[in-house]
């Protein structure tokens, strides 16, 4: 039931109908809760039970943590909590790729290790990292635990979310369930808005990118060098169209429902440093590796080398957290090396900026961004180096392909973001005013739009996948 169907639009109609005709708070909050099981269920109810059990187990660890008097049985507790938690995701999702990478450390000597038929459940990353967010809150003190196992349910498994984030610390959203929840005009209005620009950046961007994008690195010794420059831009709009979308179309449906979450990407693409680069995309991700694992390990408090360090470690592990695969390992650890050299540089020259100085910084960041994209598309080591050599010019010939829709979506790309950096953070409500005939027809207009342009069939977001 992916955002972009019609299930999944009576889906939601069914549980906006249900917000109204079911009275008092607790009856709503159950309501919302069996609808983002049935939610996970219809992906694969088999993993339902996981998603129960850490949600339970969670629970109580969290509650278990807040009543200790004792320092050293919060600190078990914890403990126990991210053993649970790291270990979920870690027999789940690289259960098998550190089994596959031993045997082929330790193959010369004679050593085999056999692989687990391991299923991937949808959004364990994601859900994982919102539980271990919960019990370290409260273990700093900073946080209370829910006030029901079925508000800790609900933080957890809210649909809206569920599945690619953004990822919610209890602090944004457990206080939200103290407030009444129902259905409000102005909630839906604005939620709709917010969904429809995530629509059109799945489905009339990320998605026709993803042919073009497909079949070059599918066989990239087969184009030509500038074609597969060319793959390389549009699959940084595929990404971003296909991931931000996502966002878009999740806090959308939560603002339809009265919840509010963070914004998850702000036009990342007109970072004039790698720095800033990651405080515009993936905010959720960024900002929890920033607070949970980059502080903890010590941040900028014990100098430069130290500091350079700690990014390393953060962007490898960050990384990984994407996928089992060392491609993405070495993806973040290019972009953790990036953030060093930016650090570095940054520190040692300190010149005051000009016009021409922020196209040059801007241009060698999305540059670098674009590059480092594909050890992130590249489905393995062999697919990566045969892209790079064309991009390196050193096997230039091949079938050359301008594909029409790539120069329409980028266009589309630069004025987007010329018109959200004349916006304020909320940027993707064009229409504050109630609703009106004028404005059901912009609307309308949009939608037929998405409906006549976009591809037959909706790719899944890339982002399931981890």
């Amino acid at each position: 039931m992916i955002f972009s169907s019609f299930q999944f639009l009576f889906f939601l109609l069914a549980i906006m109908a249900l917000l109204i005709v079911v009275p008092g708070q607790r009856a709503r909050k159950i309501v919302l809760l069996v609808a983002s099981y049935y939610f996970y269920a219809y992906w694969d109810y088999r993993f339902l039970a996981l998603l129960i059990f850490s949600t339970v187990a969670n629970a109580y660890l969290g509650k278990a943590m807040y009543t200790a008097t004792d320092a050293a049985r919060k600190k078990r507790i914890l403990i126990a909590s991210l053993v649970l938690n790291l270990g979920i995701l870690g027999f789940f999702k690289y259960f098998n790729f550190f089994i596959t990478s031993a045997e082929a450390l330790l193959a010369p000597l004679g050593m085999h290790f056999g692989t687990l038929s391991i299923i991937l459940p949808i959004g364990i990353s994601f859900f994982t990292f919102e539980a271990i967010s919960y019990t370290i809150d409260i273990y700093r003190g900073t946080f209370k635990p829910a006030d029901s196992l079925v508000d800790y349910g609900l933080f957890v498994a809210f649909f809206p979310r569920l599945i690619s984030g953004p990822i919610v610390r209890p602090a944004d959203f457990l206080p939200q369930l103290k407030k009444p929840i129902g259905m409000r005009a102005q909630n839906v209005w604005d939620g709709a808005q917010i969904f429809t620009v995530g629509l059109v950046k799945k489905l009339l961007l990320a998605d026709t990118m993803a042919p073009f994008v497909d079949q070059v690195f599918a066989q990239p010794d087969y184009f030509s060098a500038g074609t597969v420059w060319l793959a390389v831009f549009a699959y940084a709009i595929q990404i971003y169209c296909d991931f931000s979308g996502y966002s878009d179309m999740a806090i959308g449906t939560a603002r339809m429902l009265g919840f509010h979450l963070n914004r998850n990407f702000y036009m990342p693409y007109i970072s004039t440093s790698l720095t800033e680069f990651w405080q515009r995309w993936h905010i959720s991700l960024s900002t929890w590796l920033r607070d949970y694992l980059y502080i903890p390990l010590g941040g900028n408090r014990n100098g430069q080398r130290r500091t350079y360090v700690n990014l390393m470690i953060t962007m490898l592990l960050g990384g990984l957290w994407h996928g089992a695969s060392w491609n993405f390992v070495i993806w973040g650890g290019a972009h953790g090396l990036g953030l060093a050299v930016n650090r570095y540089w940054g520190k040692t020259f300190k010149a005051k900026p000009t016009p021409i100085g922020r196209f040059v910084a801007w241009f060698f960041t999305f540059l670098f961004v674009c590059v480092i994209w594909v050890l992130f598309r590249a489905p393995d080591t062999a697919t990566m180096a045969a892209v790079y050599s064309k991009m390196l010019f050193i096997n230039a010939q091949g079938a050359t392909w301008y594909y029409t829709w790539f120069f329409i979506a980028a266009a589309a790309m630069v004025i987007g973001h010329l018109i959200g950096m004349r916006r304020t953070e909320e940027d993707l409500i064009f229409f504050r005013s109630p609703f009106s005939a004028r404005v059901a027809f912009a609307m309308a207009a949009v939608l037929l739009i998405v409906y006549l342009f976009a591809p037959t069939n909706a790719n899944p977001f890339i982002y399931f996948q981890f």
